[in-house]
């Protein structure tokens, strides 16, 4: 009896504490969307209505911090762009789709992408926090989940796996640097720019054939 209710009150401390956590992300949501790559820890604290210690116990550090917000937009991001690129359409259609996905996602929370992928001036050399660290590991990520979708979906021949790493690294700095170059001097619509960037991809993914028994791409 007293193993089931010690077991029942870690479980229910678990689940506080999560929810404390989600609720501290939310908090520093508000203040990213707010203030961009300047969002400070005093800040997030002051909107969360604690104090930064107590910040601190649940993340250590702005790069704690940092991390678990990109997280959280990394995998809402990345099922968004799977959903795009598994919707019933031509192949030239789902790739617009997907670079269309991403480039809404930026757009819609310009804020939030700055934050994640841009220091605030001066902040690297003043605060210790190095913002390559941290986002490189993110570009990575969604290399690789693009990877394992081509991979799944088209028949690449021998030395595939290679291939589609390649691509789905490559197709993601690419979306990476023209949408940083596109959101900081639109130049051209979104519309513009995922016509020009599916136009680069086309070649030989448009030749390829989808992989027997897979779901298709």
């Amino acid at each position: 009896m007293e193993t089931t209710q010690r077991t029942d009150q870690r479980a229910e401390q678990r689940s506080a504490a999560e929810q404390r956590r989600r609720e501290l992300l939310e908090a520093a949501d508000r203040v990213v969307l707010r203030d961009g790559p300047g969002a400070s820890m005093n800040a997030i604290a002051a909107e969360a209505g604690i104090t930064k210690p107590i910040l601190y116990r649940h993340f250590g550090d702005k790069g704690g911090l940092y991390a678990a917000l990109a997280k959280r937009h990394t995998d809402a991001l990345l099922a968004s762009l799977r959903a795009a690129l598994d919707a019933p359409a031509q192949r030239r259609r789902r790739v617009e789709s997907t670079l269309e996905t991403y480039l809404a996602a930026i757009e819609a929370r310009p804020q939030v992408y700055r934050f994640l992928m841009h220091p605030a001036e001066g902040s690297p050399a003043d605060s210790g926090f190095d913002v390559g660290r941290h986002s490189a590991p993110l570009l990575r990520r969604m290399g690789e989940e693009l990877a394992e979708v081509i991979e799944e979906r088209v028949d690449l021949g021998p030395g595939g796996q290679q291939l589609a790493r390649a691509w789905g690294h490559g197709i993601v700095g690419m979306m990476h640097a023209a949408g940083d170059w596109w959101l900081g001097e639109r130049p051209c619509s979104r519309t513009e720019l995922v016509r020009a960037l599916a136009d680069l991809l086309w070649g030989r993914l448009a030749d390829a054939g989808d992989r027997a028994g897979g779901p298709g791409f």
